[in-house]
């Protein structure tokens, strides 16, 4: 059987249709993007879209010769990808409260209008208000610091890595440390304490096994060259059966009698006892230092709850030294970061309340049975639709997670929409499905799990329901539309 086969007109007239950028500009939709755009942005625009319509049918990538309407959606469709903001919004539905990729920490209102406040405005960073001279960023939060964590002094750098690089650097630079050798950590981004160590310019010195470490092989690995003992808080993951580690009395005994600083970095810090909020126990650096710890790091955006930062807390003398590191100030943070952490640390002064006041704690300690109403209420709005494109929907009883680097081996009930193909022939719509909710223009990430779409709704606040819903009957419409 023979085939037809239908001409095609030459490149050349197709490029030839091709609308020159001068009439492009005249049109009246494009004196609306110049209003909103700008004509630089504009002008940018039309002249990358018609070179790459020409590439294209000059390499006969397309199959249909563009027409100015063609030309002018593609046109639109670039000025407002280029206008959409790369840090977009997400609604987390991935059980995972202190999601690293999603940025960690939910902060309290108080917190986000504090940091809002200090951006607007100017405010007294450094200079004291009652001399009127030059004063200390570090004092805006030192003495709340001092007093929710009993130390002398303190001081604030933009994470913790940088807080362990920078006393690193101040302490132990050519000189040794020693560490646990089941302690050397290596977190998300494959941070890893020996490579920081490295970078700091401190020697590792290793003792003890994976498993096993005594107060013996602290004592002898101490020589002339060693410049402090150092214990790192495995928060991200666990050792069990056949294990030992030296409590951090010890360590700081055996420290102080040798007249070395003993210090601990317990990465995902909180000022708090969890466990009075029936949440797993997780070490407080109040508990370190009365454990006689001269230095503590800990970060401010896991379970703290607060912005972006890492803080160290102890011995006045030591914190004095740091801050004269050179380094301090490639690694200080901003007006913005101290006004949040301010307003986060005030929200402690008050432990009663925190469940209420302070989200990441709110988040963690959702009761199940919220969650469960929370699906019955959304199940009905979005299951018809669902039904149309050959899936059901149902909840089911889950595990979410505190955090990927913030007890990551503990585990919290929660409740997830469950969305599942009815047939074999629809489990690659779950996966579309998935791809398109990501997609939204606020993109709600689950997990995909055994062929089905968890939907975790322990971060999904009642303000966020109704977008949640819009978004996935936007996704089931595109579904029918695209089968």
């Amino acid at each position: 059987m023979n085939k037809l086969t239908v001409a095609r007109a030459p490149v050349s007239e197709w490029l030839a249709q091709l609308p020159s950028v001068d009439k492009v500009l005249a049109l009246e939709c494009c004196q609306d993007w110049l209003r909103h755009y700008g004509r630089d942005e504009v002008l940018r625009v039309i002249r990358s879209t018609l070179a790459l319509i020409r590439q294209e049918c000059l390499a006969q990538k397309r199959t249909t010769q563009p027409d100015l309407e063609a030309v002018l959606a593609e046109i639109r469709q670039t000025l407002e990808k280029r206008a959409t903001p790369n840090l977009r919004r997400v609604i987390n539905l991935t059980g995972t409260v202190l999601h690293t990729n999603l940025g960690r920490a939910v902060m309290p209102p108080e917190v986000i209008d504090a940091m809002a406040s200090a951006a607007a405005e100017p405010c007294a960073l450094e200079y004291d208000l009652g001399e009127g001279k030059r004063g200390d960023r570090d004092e805006l939060v030192e003495e709340l610091l001092c007093e929710l964590t009993g130390a002398e002094a303190a001081t604030v750098v933009n994470n913790n890595a940088a807080a362990v690089f920078l006393l690193l650097h101040a302490l132990s630079n050519r000189k040794e440390t020693i560490v646990s050798r089941g302690e050397l950590i290596e977190i998300g981004g494959a941070f890893r304490i020996p490579d920081i160590m490295k970078r700091a310019g401190a020697k590792l010195i290793e003792v003890g096994t994976t498993n096993r470490t005594h107060p013996r092989d602290f004592s002898e690995a101490i020589n002339p060259k060693t410049a402090l003992l150092m214990k790192v808080h495995t928060s991200n993951y666990v050792v069990q059966g056949f294990t030992a580690e030296v409590p951090e009395a010890d360590l700081a005994r055996i420290a102080h009698e040798r007249q070395l600083p003993f210090v601990v970095d317990l990465g995902s810090g909180t000022l708090i006892d969890l466990a009075r909020y029936g949440l797993p126990s997780e070490p407080t650096p109040r508990q370190a230092l009365e454990a006689g710890a001269d230095l503590v790091t800990f970060s401010c955006d896991k379970l703290l709850g607060g912005p972006q930062a890492g803080i160290l807390v102890g011995r006045r003398d030591l914190i004095q030294k740091i801050k004269k590191n050179p380094l301090k100030r490639v690694l200080r943070v901003g007006k913005v970061t101290l006004a949040g952490l301010e307003a986060v640390l005030r929200l402690y002064r008050n432990p009663e309340t925190l469940p209420q006041r302070l989200t990441v704690l709110q988040l963690l300690t959702r009761p199940e049975s919220e969650m469960q109403a929370q699906a019955l209420r959304l199940m009905p709005q979005v299951q018809a639709g669902l039904l149309t494109c050959g899936l059901t929907l149902h909840t089911r009883p889950v595990k979410s997670q505190i955090g990927s680097g913030s007890l990551p081996v503990e585990r919290l009930p929660s409740v997830a929409l469950a969305i599942e193909a009815s047939t074999k022939a629809h489990e690659k719509t779950v996966v579309r499905l998935e791809r398109l909710l990501r997609a939204s223009p606020t993109a709600v990430i689950g997990r995909l799990s055994e062929k089905s779409l968890l939907l975790d709704l322990r971060c999904l606040t009642i303000d966020k329901e109704q977008v949640l819903v819009a978004h996935l009957l936007a996704a089931v419409a595109s579904l029918v539309a695209a089968p």
